[in-house]
Parts: C-alpha cells; structure tokens; sequence
C-alpha cells in the first residue's frame, strides 16, 4: 500500500490509475491482455511477449510468488515491456517461491502497475482493439505522449531482440512428473531415446516447446533466426522445427526466404510465429487481429478429427486462409472467429499451428503434435 501513484496511459488519450511496481521508472508497449487464470511467471517469461505492456485478467496476481521451474525464455529472465494488474498479492504462499513477484520485477527491471481497474481496461482494448500505451509515474499527459511516439506493432521485428546470438544444444526433459499426463502414443521422458536430430529455428522459443521435442525423441539444436538454409541443412538434421516468436512476421523476409530454401528437404513443423512465417514462404499473407488471442481457454477444432482442443495461445497477427487457396490445406480453426490455427502443406512434408500445444501454462490436448512430427521424420 506505499507504492507511489502510477497511471497507464493509452495513445488515444485514455488514462488508468494504479500504483507504481517493480522498477522505478517507464516503459511503453502495445497493451494487451491474456485470459489465464493461472501461468503469470510463464507469461512474464514468454518472448513472444517482447515489446508488449501485459494485462492479466485474473485479479490477484502475485499469491504463488515466483519459483525456479516455470521460466519459459531459455535464459530464464522476464520478457514484457511492462507488466499490468489488479490485485498484487502482498503474501507469498507456494512450496516452491524464491521471491515475490514484486521482488523478481525489481531484480530484472520490469516496471509495472497495479491497482488497475483491468476488467474495464479489458473490455476497452476488446472493443478499441490493442493500442500502444505507456506506464509510469509522471503526468499522464507526458504518459500519452511517450505512447503516441512508440512504434507500431506492424512492421515491428522483435525477433532481433531474442533470437539467440549463436547455436545451443537444448537437452532439458520436462522430467518424470509429467509421465501420467501424457496420452496418444507419448512415453514416459525417461523411456524415449534420441533418435532424431531437429534443428530448431529459434525466433524467440519458449523452453516447453524444446521439452515436448526431447520427450519424443529429438535431440534440438537450436539456430539463430538468420541462419541460412544452407547452414541448417550442414548440420545434417532429420527434420526443421520453425519456433514461436514476437512481431510481425512480415518484417522478417530473410526468415521466410530461409524456410523456402528448406521447403521439401527435410519434414518441418511450426508453431505460433512458426506458423505464420511457413505460412509466407509458401506464398500467403498474414494480417494483425484487432486484440489477438491470448490465454489458456482458446477452443480450436481439428478439421481432421473433428476434435476440439481448449488450447494456449499468444498471438496478434494471423494467416490469411483466403491467400493460400490450392498451396496448403486448413487442419485447425479457432471457434470463436474461424481464423486459422493450422496448417498442412503435403507436398513439402510441413505441418504448424498456430496455438501452443506445448502449453506451459495450459491445458495439454494438443501434446500428440509433437508425435506427428516424429511420424512425418519415420516416413521419411
């Protein structure tokens, strides 16, 4: 309660008032919300938050406080622009807390804001669409100032800011706990051996997604995102995993002309920015949602299966199905506004979605990805 008086600050002019956590200071960012109820140190962590101020919906925020097992960047370290909540829990009660939330955004620089009246800012960025905002303790005319000069998310590459700067072998198994929750053809982590080598673009990865790929067998070798076809395919890899990632996919040609030059050399699978980027080098487009998809409750249809999944998601911009009529072919769809949430090019041996199905935080439905991905390297 002596945290000094801050304010949220939306380009339009729109101002919220809270009080000021974490780093002393400001920051600005596109401001969008996600719908979890539980998951905020994996959201804090995820890159593909980079350069956004995050809502979170859920009203208390904190009580869990933060641990050493949930980071979701490969270096552990938090990834927003800038953290925003209702409720910031003064009591820390979980087994496994190090910190407390309040503790682990000063250490690393976040700035944030609490005291925000979040379901109003929620409904208002629902029915605005997400705009670029500032927080921070200054006048709130300085605040809307300093979100009118922030860039644009369109346009935006991101990925410079988190791709790694050199190669890494990922090794990390989400360990023997998870065992039980596994279904459709997943073994127990301590079972699976590494038969294949999967190198794995990484535009800005979360750990889990690296996790699944060790689980079913691969052994990951991630890449820098501007490493050639050419270097990739020195490594002599039995299939191409395309990671998730921050911004727009339309400012990173130099990624999709790398995906066209591996497209039919080796099975590929994406996800999330992966998705998209495939989705470009096979010739489509990609346009940005009015306030994206984000949280732990997406229900998407296989089209395959007629099976639907409740899904993780964090994305803001999309395919366009319209652009890749007769080059690939639709295998997932979101319920709620039928975009899409998968892809299948057969002929090149490459499949992606657009969701999570690796989870962290989420529901599990849509593990079996990682076995497909194996089966398309066995037929091969």
């Amino acid at each position: 309660m002596s945290k000094r008086r801050a304010y949220l600050a939306l380009a339009d002019g729109t101002i919220f008032e809270g009080r000021a956590h974490g780093k002393d200071g400001g920051t600005t960012g596109e401001v969008v919300f996600t719908t979890g109820m539980t998951g905020y140190q994996e959201v804090l962590t995820d890159p593909s938050f980079t350069g956004q101020l995050v809502t979170m919906t859920a009203p208390q925020i904190g009580n869990t406080g933060i641990n050493n097992e949930d980071p979701e960047s490969v270096d552990s370290k938090p990834q927003v622009a800038g953290f925003i909540i209702r409720d910031a829990s003064p009591v820390v009660s979980n087994y496994r807390a190090t910190e407390s939330l309040d503790e682990y955004l000063s250490r690393y620089g976040i700035v944030a804001i609490s005291d925000v009246d979040t379901r109003r800012l929620t409904r208002y960025l629902r029915d605005k669409g997400s705009q670029n905002g500032a927080i921070g303790t200054e006048d709130p005319a300085t605040l809307v100032d300093r979100a009118k000069a922030a860039p644009p998310m369109e346009g935006l590459d991101l990925v410079s800011r988190v791709t790694p700067a050199k190669p890494y072998e990922f090794t990390e198994k989400r360990g023997s706990e998870w065992a039980l929750e596994m279904k459709d053809g997943h073994a127990p982590p301590s079972s699976v051996r590494h038969d294949y080598r999967v190198v794995a673009i990484d535009y800005g990865a979360k750990r889990n997604i690296f996790r699944c790929l060790t689980d079913v067998g691969c052994k990951v070798t991630a890449v820098p995102a501007g490493t050639s076809a050419a270097d990739i395919l020195a490594l002599n890899p039995d299939g191409v995993f395309l990671s998730s990632g921050p911004g727009d996919p339309a400012a990173l040609p130099v990624a999709v002309k790398t995906i066209q030059d591996l497209l039919g050399k080796k099975p590929i699978f994406g996800i999330c920015l992966g998705h998209q980027l495939l989705a470009r080098a096979l010739g489509g487009g990609t346009y940005k949602l009015k306030f994206g998809h984000r949280g732990l409750n997406q229900p998407v249809k296989d089209l395959t299966t007629g099976r639907v999944e409740i899904t993780t998601q964090n994305h803001g911009f999309v395919v366009d199905l319209k652009s890749l009529e007769g080059i690939a072919q639709s295998t997932h769809v979101h319920l709620n506004d039928g975009t899409s949430e998968g892809l299948e090019a057969k002929a090149h041996k490459a499949f992606s979605v657009q969701y999570h199905p690796e989870a962290a935080a989420g529901p599990h439905d849509a593990l079996y990805l990682f076995d497909r991905f194996r089966r398309l390297m066995d037929a091969r």
